[in-house]
């Protein structure tokens, strides 16, 4: 009886990170969409006005300062004319995610900033 406990308790241990890393990997997704949706409309304004200039988020914005299903904080880091940065910062269950901060711009060039602790390719 003492073994199969003993053998429960190490497949337990192995795979709950493996779990909360699959987790973690689909609430990713969330700040991903996001930041696509976001670029969308931004590049819809670009074509309307000729300028990202004057583009917000949250209640009369282009879109909603958090993500679908809450796990991202967005925000405009950059804005110009002709170029814009934004960032999915995450937030909640999502905060100690190691890929930090995910970064998007108008080149449609993803990166992560902040603490990360892993390369983008992995996070994108």
């Amino acid at each position: 009886m003492l073994v199969v406990l003993a053998l429960l308790s190490l497949l337990s241990a192995a795979a709950v990170p493996s779990f909360q890393g699959q987790l973690a990997k689909g609430r990713r997704l969330d700040g991903q969409q996001a930041l696509l949706a976001l670029a969308q409309r931004l590049e819809r304004q670009y074509t309307e006005r000729g300028s990202y200039l004057g583009a917000t988020l949250g209640a009369g914005g282009l879109y909603p300062a958090v993500s679908g299903a809450g796990h991202y904080a967005l925000a405009i880091t950059d804005l110009a004319d002709h170029a814009y940065r934004i960032a999915a910062r995450p937030q909640g269950a999502q905060a100690s995610d190691p890929c930090a901060t995910l970064v998007y711009n108008q080149l449609g060039e993803s990166s992560v900033s902040g603490a990360a602790r892993l390369a983008a390719g992995p996070c994108w």
